[in-house]
């Protein structure tokens, strides 16, 4: 196939663009700067200067290829409402253009907030205003009913590994400039994982299996309690770990905060069975210990 790429030399997208140029597809990729045009090139790749909130060109660009992929979302937290309505407006306007062809259309959300218990799992629909991001998600599986094969793969609120920028690297941040790692309340709170190459695999394998309408789960541990990953941060950064209310989080750490006061495990089992995805990665508290994260 030849697919069309988001964010396909970020984070997660460099790694989902290796996966499918090793399975065989070609890849179509969107990059917002010449750095990223010629890193994209280097990988074998095809690189599309723009950004999702150039709605035209992703219209061109999804309906000249098999499939599509869309993995950029831009992570300014300040601004993360103007963010999540430019998610939803590149979701349409992607929609638009592959009704009725089969296509698939792989959508990106998150699992932090789900709320079924035990465990929070791919059958759960997420209320409309449970979050800004939201909105996107649930018009990806209202495609489906549009003759596309648009599903929905939710990563875990900890995708990790080398070069990651999010939640635990803010921690690690955060936890330098305050010389002490916290956590929220009792720290039981929590959050599941996933390596960033086992949910690039998951991509692959959900554009090439997934049915339409379906949410993906990219996770591998249900739920590592925060206060273990505040205590890891804290001894290798060589400060204390520290219990902070809720509030006295908001106040210092911002958005992180919130995403640390939620009780979030969840299972993949079902998508581990629909798509034949196994991760087999190392886990993140062994790579909080013996990878990166603590380089200088």
């Amino acid at each position: 196939m030849r697919v069309f790429v988001t964010g396909a030399t970020g984070f997660v997208g460099a790694a989902v663009t290796q996966e499918l140029l090793k399975a065989e597809h070609t890849v179509l990729g969107l990059v917002r700067s010449e750095a990223s045009a010629e890193k994209l090139k280097a990988a074998g790749g095809e690189p599309l200067r723009g950004s999702i909130e150039d709605l035209d060109v992703l219209k061109r660009a999804a309906s000249s290829c098999d499939g599509t992929i869309h993995l950029a979302f831009n992570h300014d937290f300040t601004q993360f409402e103007k963010n999540c309505a430019d998610d939803l407006k590149a979701t349409e306007a992607i929609g638009e253009v592959l009704e009725g062809t089969g296509k698939p259309f792989i959508t990106t959300s998150g699992t932090l907030g789900l709320k079924s218990r035990p465990l929070a799992t791919e059958d759960e629909m997420r209320d409309p205003g449970s979050s800004p991001r939201t909105p996107a998600e649930i018009k990806t599986l209202e495609l489906a009913s549009k003759g596309i094969r648009s599903a929905v793969v939710r990563l875990a609120p900890s995708t990790y590994g080398d070069g990651d920028r999010g939640f635990v690297y803010m921690l690690i941040t955060k936890a330098k400039e305050k010389g002490a790692s916290w956590y929220v309340g009792d720290g039981t709170q929590r959050w599941s994982s996933v390596h960033r190459l086992d949910a690039a695999r998951l991509y692959v394998l959900v554009l090439e299996k997934g049915i339409a309408g379906h949410s993906y789960h990219a996770i591998a541990d249900q739920g590592i309690p925060t206060k273990e990953i505040a205590e890891v941060i804290g001894r290798h950064l060589n400060v204390p770990t520290e219990s902070k209310s809720a509030a006295e989080a908001s106040s210092h750490l911002g958005f992180i905060a919130w995403a640390l006061s939620i009780d979030s495990p969840t299972s993949s089992e079902k998508t581990q069975k629909e798509v034949g995805w196994t991760p087999t990665h190392v886990n993140l508290l062994d790579d909080l210990n013996h990878g990166t994260y603590f380089e200088t």
